[in-house]
Formats: structure tokens, C-alpha cells, sequence
């Protein structure tokens, strides 16, 4: 069970930890509660249930691996880190993991983990990595808003621009469409709303998928006294609270088909109800919508009806992945390093000329929030120096081996251009092993034979399909690898 915060201090942040091993959790909650209100969990269904009862996102998670129902594989700890973010996009995630090999921390990182620590790990050492990510967390809250939230001078940022120029002051919806860490809720906030003629009249975020379902509609509408079990005064919901200004739903793709429906007359003709009202209330406040998923899609899927989100993409805007603002990332580079050397009064670290070229070629998977963990993670650890392409390396989400050459890969020239490729190919070229192309290429094309061989159940001629070539062609390349091997 959770150890859930009695008479919580003010002054304390909130640090959640979760752990399978209750003796971890035990021993953890005593040598960081001094510092810290903590609360434990211990798989990632119980970790997600006990954040949507929470009246206030905590501030840090530490957050294991290896998580049951596969303790002995990362797939949950990733998994509740993109679903922290989703539910707290503040947070700060730092990974405690026995699975500590450098892929493991590559890839938590890229997800938005601020640290990756490995088992076992001193209290006090843990206090000091917790105690970092939170003042980096305090810099980004304190950020002030003179700043354009928008960098860059790419095409997709310029389209970007023109976009939020037609729609920043109209009264009607929008939705923000964009993969995580794309900075959706920084447009919404910053460019759709403070940057327009609403910017005096109030401004609220809810997060969809940080709700508990049977409590979505209580929050969005409000409730009277006794319209259900602890309901025992009236409260007004979040449409009456926007009042004139904005109403920002992030993760609309999690809203259930009900509350879908009520949602839309709401966008028709502005009226609601209060749960256990029959009074008829009319909301003014303009709605700005977000989603990482695929709305169509989901229109057809069945999982979002169709005239909301007809309705919601009347002004419609995407939010760019990172990997198609091209040197924009050197831009967002610059900024995230010079201020966050000025906030933590350090000097700005510098690129040598091949960790530049690396960095131009990296796809950041995790986007612009991935780039900005990059950046806090260089700026602690190499101050004032020069950065080369090995120590940036380590802080990439860089396979040891050109990965993209497998069974799962895209086929054709796209894996042989993709930025993750070139990417990966750098960093293997740069290492000191002997490398050969021709036996990497022999070896992957065996691969892929021996692979669609497997699942063709030894029939040449689906092998032969699955691989995109030739029957003949394809047992002239089986004889050739046989003579080779």
C-alpha cells in the first residue's frame, strides 16, 4: 500500500518512488523524508491510480526498471515514464535501476528521465541527484515570460508562426496536434493565449489523463452539495472557473465517449450542467485542445466521435517534431545552455566540431524536451568546457550497433536515410574497433534471410515476397552466403 501524506509540510516537495522491492521503498522513505514528502507505489497500474487521487502533482518520482509483471526487463519502468510525463509534465523523473546498462539510461533519458542512477546508490548521493533535478525544476518554473517560447527560423517553425497569427485572437476552438515533448501546452499557454488579447482573464490546464474517469465530469462542470458520496458543498468546475479566458484540455484523446458528447454541446452552445444540477450554465471561455495521438484514426476506430473533433479542428495547428526544424536545434541549443548557465551560475559548456556534427544529425525522439534534458544533464557535468563527440555520445539515445538494420526497421531507402541511422553509423565509425562495411552489409542481409525464412515457415516463395525480391534471387543469395560461411 502507498504511504499516502498525512500532515504533509508546504515546504517539503512532493517525491514520488516506486519500487517492486518494499524494502527498497521502506528504507528510501526514511533517509529521504527529511528532505522530502514521500509516497510509494510499487507497480505502475497502483503508481497511475494513486497520482490521478492526488490533489497536487509531485514534484520528483524515482522511478525503477524493472517493474513487475517483467521484473527482469525496463518495458514498464519506460512505460511509466512516459506516462508520468503525460500526467505531470513538470515532474521530474530520476531512474533507480539494478538495469543499469548504458542503453537502459540512453533510452530513459530520451523518454524525459532528467537522471539515470545506478544500484545500489548511498541516501546521500541520492539526495544530492533529487535535490539537482529539483533546482533545475525550480529554473523552468521561474522562467520569465518575455521570452518567445518559440526558437527557430525553420520552415516548419515559420508555418508554425503563420498559424498561430491567424488563429492567436479568434474565438473559436483549436487543436494542438504533436508527438510529446513537441511543447504543446507552451504554445497553447504562451502563443495562444498570453500572447493575445486574453492574456488579463484567467488561463487553466487540465490534464485529461490525469483524472480519474469517474471524476472528469465533476472537475470540468462542478458539482452541487450531495450530488455524490464526499460531494458536501457545491463547487464550481473548471468551464465556470475560465470564466471569459482559456481553457486548456491536454490529452483530449483520453476523454471518454460521455463526456465527449457533453463536451461538444458545450462547444455548440456553450451550455453545461453541474453534476446534480438541472440549471442550465453558458461558458465563454475558448477551448484549446491537445492530443499526441491520431484523431482521425481514432474517429474510425470508433474511440472519439467524429463531430467533436470536426468541431475541436476547426482551427487546427502541429506542433513539429524536432527532427524536421533542422538547425533549429542548434538555436534551442544556445538558449537552453545560456540560460540555464545563467539561472545555476555556471559557464555555458561549447560543442567540439564532431559532437556538432552529431548533434546535427541526432532525430531526438524525445523532442524539444529531450533536447532541454540534454542540455541541464551537459551543463552539470561539463561547465565551462568542451563537449566532444564521446561525451555527448553518452547522453544520446545512440544504439551500440546500427540498430536500424533488423527485422522491425523501416524497409528501402527510408532506414538507409533516416537521421537515427546516420546517427548511429557516426557513432560507430568513431569508435576504434575495425569496422567493414561489407561484412556488416553480408551480415544483415543474412539476417533478414534467416528472418523471413522463420516466419515463412522455410517457404522460399513467402520469403521471397516478405523480402521484396525474387524467388530465384533470393536462392541465388542463400547459395552465395552458404559458400561464404
Amino acid at each position: 500500500m502507498p504511504t499516502l501524506p498525512g500532515n504533509s509540510l508546504p515546504e517539503k516537495p512532493l517525491l514520488l518512488i516506486v519500487d517492486d522491492d518494499a524494502l527498497i521503498c521502506d528504507t528510501l522513505s526514511i533517509s529521504l523524508s527529511p528532505l522530502f514528502e514521500v509516497l510509494t507505489s510499487h507497480s505502475r497500474p497502483h503508481c497511475l491510480q494513486l497520482l490521478r487521487q492526488l490533489r497536487r502533482a509531485p514534484e520528483l518520482a524515482l522511478v525503477d526498471l524493472g517493474l513487475a509483471p517483467v521484473p527482469h526487463r525496463p518495458d514498464e519502468g519506460f512505460a511509466l515514464i512516459a506516462d508520468l510525463l503525460k500526467l505531470a509534465p513538470r515532474i521530474r523523473i530520476v531512474v533507480l535501476s539494478g538495469q543499469s546498462d548504458e542503453g537502459n539510461a540512453r533510452h530513459a533519458r530520451t523518454l524525459g528521465a532528467a537522471d539515470f542512477v545506478a544500484k545500489p546508490c548511498s541516501p546521500g548521493d541520492l539526495q544530492q541527484v533529487l535535490t539537482g533535478a529539483l533546482e533545475f525544476r525550480a529554473v523552468d518554473n521561474g522562467r520569465h515570460e518575455g521570452s518567445s517560447p518559440l526558437l527557430g527560423n525553420s520552415p516548419a517553425i515559420q508555418k508554425l508562426h503563420l498559424q498561430l497569427l491567424q488563429y492567436a485572437d479568434l474565438p473559436f476552438p483549436v487543436l494542438i496536434e504533436g508527438e510529446s515533448g513537441s511543447g504543446k501546452e507552451v504554445i497553447a499557454s504562451s502563443c495562444l493565449h498570453y500572447d493575445t488579447s486574453r492574456r488579463y482573464r484567467p488561463f487553466l490546464a487540465i490534464n485529461c489523463a490525469a483524472i480519474s474517469p469517474n471524476l472528469v465530469e465533476a472537475t470540468l462542470f462542478g458539482y452541487s452539495r450531495g450530488a455524490f458520496t464526499g460531494a458536501v458543498t457545491k463547487k464550481a468546475g473548471y468551464f465556470e472557473d475560465a470564466a471569459d479566458g482559456t481553457l486548456f484540455l491536454d490529452e483530449i484523446g483520453e476523454l471518454a465517449l460521455d463526456l465527449q458528447a457533453k463536451l461538444l454541446r458545450v462547444l455548440e452552445n456553450g451550455e453545461y450542467q453541474r453534476v446534480g444540477e438541472t440549471q442550465k450554465r453558458v461558458s465563454r471561455a475558448r477551448i484549446i485542445a491537445a492530443t499526441n495521438r491520431d484523431l482521425r484514426k481514432e474517429v474510425k476506430a470508433g474511440n472519439f466521435r467524429a463531430d467533436l473533433y470536426h468541431r475541436l479542428s476547426v482551427c487546427s495547428i502541429v506542433a513539429p517534431p524536432l527532427r524536421e526544424m533542422g538547425d533549429d536545434r542548434f538555436v534551442l541549443l544556445d538558449h537552453f545552455r545560456q540560460h540555464y548557465a545563467a539561472q545555476t551560475q555556471q559557464q555555458p559548456f561549447s560543442l567540439s566540431a564532431e559532437a556538432a556534427e552529431l548533434w546535427c544529425s541526432y532525430p531526438f525522439p524525445g523532442n524539444v524536451r529531450e533536447l532541454r534534458n540534454i542540455v541541464i544533464r551537459l551543463t552539470t557535468r561539463h561547465s565551462g568546457r568542451l563537449v566532444d563527440a564521446t561525451a555527448l555520445a553518452a547522453e544520446l539515445d545512440l544504439p551500440d550497433e546500427p540498430q536500424e538494420f533488423t527485422v522491425n526497421s523501416p524497409s528501402g531507402a527510408d532506414a538507409l536515410t533516416s537521421d537515427a541511422l546516420i546517427a548511429a553509423a557516426m557513432h560507430r565509425l568513431r569508435q576504434k574497433d575495425p569496422f567493414n562495411l561489407d561484412r556488416l552489409l553480408d551480415a544483415t542481409e543474412r539476417g533478414y534471410i534467416e528472418a523471413a525464412l522463420k516466419l515463412a515457415h522455410g517457404n522460399v516463395s513467402q520469403a521471397a515476397r516478405l523480402l521484396g525480391i525474387h524467388r530465384t534471387t533470393l536462392y541465388n543469395r542463400m547459395e552465395s552466403s552458404a559458400r561464404e560461411q
